[in-house]
C-alpha cells in the first residue's frame, strides 16, 4: 500500500487540551492542566500514544484560551513526529464547553469517523480493542464506561435489561448505576449535527452530556457502548493525579542512567535519568522515578514518589508525591512530605520551631515556603 492510501485509511483523533483547570488551580494558573506529569510523563503524552497504539495517526489538539496555555503545548508536543504522528493544533476561541471543543474539530475531521480524547483521561489497557470493534459496527457514537465506586461525581449510565445504554444522569444524588461515562468517545460526522441543534446548559456552555442523550434517545442515530476493563481515571483533581501516579507506577521499569554513590540503598524499582546523582546516606524504597540532573543527598523517597528534572532533595522525607520540576527542598531529617503535588520553581525548607510530621501541600509554580 502506498504512503497516499496509508494516509487516507489511517483515522482521525481529536485531543480536547483547552478547558480553565479550576480544580486544579495555582498550578494551572499558567499552564495547560493536561501537561501535568504522571510518572514524569504529560497525561498529554499517555493520549497521544493511546491513540497511535489504536491506528490513529492524525491528531488535532483542540487548545485554548490564552497564549500561555496554548504555547505550553504547542511547545511540548511539537508537530508529533515523535510519535510518528500528524498533529494540527485547533484553536477554541472561549470556554464554551466540550461539545463546542469537539465541533472545532469539524473542518479537521471531514467526513469520516474519529476519536475523541480528552486530554486529562487516562486508561489502563489503552483503547484500540473498543476502536476497533466500534469501527465494524457502523455507528454514530461508541460510548466507554467504567465501575466506580462513588459514581456520584461523574456522568452515570442507565442501562436497560440487555445491558444496552439508553440514558446519562449527569451527577446524580441517587445513581442508577456504579458505571460512568468516561472522557473517551468514538463518533460519525454526524455528532456535529446534534452539537448545531444543541443549546447552551445553565452555565453557558454546550455539554457533551446533552450530546449524548440526543444520540442515544434518537432512533435516527445509532449508539453502542463498552465496559472498560482495568482503571481509568479523569486527573481533574490534585487527589486524582496523584492516584493516577501511583497506578502507572506500580508498571515502572527500572533503570540507573546517573550515579548512585556507594552508601546509598535503592530498594524495588527505582528509575533514575541521566546526570543525577544520589549521594551516599540516601534511602529509596520505589517504585519511585527521578528525573535527569537532580541531586539526592541524604534523603528518603518513598514508594510513588515521581521527581522531575533538575530538582534537588536534601535531607528529610517524601512519600506518594509528585514534585513537577526545577525544584529545591532542604528539610530537616525529622521533616516528611506525603500526598502532595507540588510545582515546578518551588523552594521548601525546614523552619525552626518544631511543626507536625506529615504535611500536605498543593503548591503553584514560582512558590516558597517553610515547613
Amino acid at each position: 500500500m502506498d504512503d497516499q492510501n496509508k494516509k487516507e485509511d489511517c483515522m482521525k483523533g481529536v485531543i480536547l487540551a483547552g478547558g480553565l483547570g479550576a480544580r486544579l488551580r495555582p498550578l494551572t494558573h499558567t499552564g495547560a492542566k493536561q501537561l501535568i506529569p504522571i510518572a514524569n510523563k504529560p497525561v498529554l503524552e499517555y493520549c497521544i500514544e493511546d491513540l497511535k497504539e489504536a491506528g490513529i495517526c492524525d491528531i488535532g489538539i483542540v487548545v485554548g484560551y490564552t497564549p500561555e496555555r496554548i504555547k505550553s503545548i504547542t511547545d511540548t508536543v511539537g508537530n508529533g513526529s515523535r510519535w510518528g504522528v500528524n498533529v494540527t493544533y485547533i484553536e477554541q476561541d472561549a470556554p464554551r464547553g466540550i461539545a463546542h471543543a469537539i465541533y472545532c474539530a469539524k473542518d479537521f475531521v471531514g467526513d469520516q469517523p474519529f476519536v475523541v480524547y480528552l486530554g486529562d483521561n487516562m486508561l489502563k489497557g489503552g483503547i484500540a480493542p473498543y476502536v476497533e470493534r466500534f469501527k465494524t459496527e457502523d455507528i454514530d457514537a461508541g460510548i466507554l464506561f467504567v465501575h466506580v465506586d462513588d459514581p456520584k461525581p461523574y456522568g452515570v449510565a442507565v442501562l436497560d435489561g440487555n445491558g444496552k445504554i439508553i440514558d446519562i444522569q449527569e451527577k446524580p444524588e441517587q445513581p442508577p448505576s456504579d458505571l460512568v461515562i468516561i472522557g473517551i468517545y468514538y463518533f460519525s460526522p454526524r455528532v456535529f449535527r446534534v452539537i448545531e441543534q444543541l443549546n447552551p446548559s445553565g452555565r453557558g456552555e454546550y455539554e457533551i452530556s446533552d450530546t449524548l442523550r440526543v444520540l442515544i434517545r434518537s432512533p435516527a442515530y445509532r449508539v453502542n457502548s463498552a465496559r472498560v476493563n482495568g482503571w481509568w481515571d479523569d486527573t481533574g483533581t490534585a487527589e486524582a493525579v496523584l492516584r493516577a501516579n501511583r497506578l502507572v507506577m506500580i508498571d515502572l521499569k527500572p533503570y540507573c542512567r546517573g550515579t548512585v554513590e556507594q552508601g546509598a540503598l535503592m530498594t524495588e524499582n527505582v528509575a533514575i535519568g541521566e546526570g543525577t546523582i544520589v549521594r551516599t546516606g540516601s534511602v529509596i524504597k520505589g517504585p519511585v522515578i527521578i528525573g535527569k540532573n537532580c541531586l539526592i543527598d541524604r534523603a528518603y523517597l518513598g514508594p510513588y514518589t515521581s521527581i522531575g528534572d533538575r530538582c534537588t532533595v536534601i535531607s528529610g522525607e517524601i512519600e506518594s508525591s509528585i514534585i513537577i520540576g526545577d525544584t529545591r527542598i532542604v528539610l530537616d531529617p525529622s521533616k516528611r512530605i506525603v500526598n502532595s503535588l507540588i510545582g515546578r520553581h518551588t523552594v521548601i525548607t525546614s523552619a525552626r520551631e518544631s511543626l507536625p510530621s506529615g504535611y500536605k501541600l498543593i503548591l503553584g509554580e514560582n512558590s516558597e515556603v517553610q515547613i
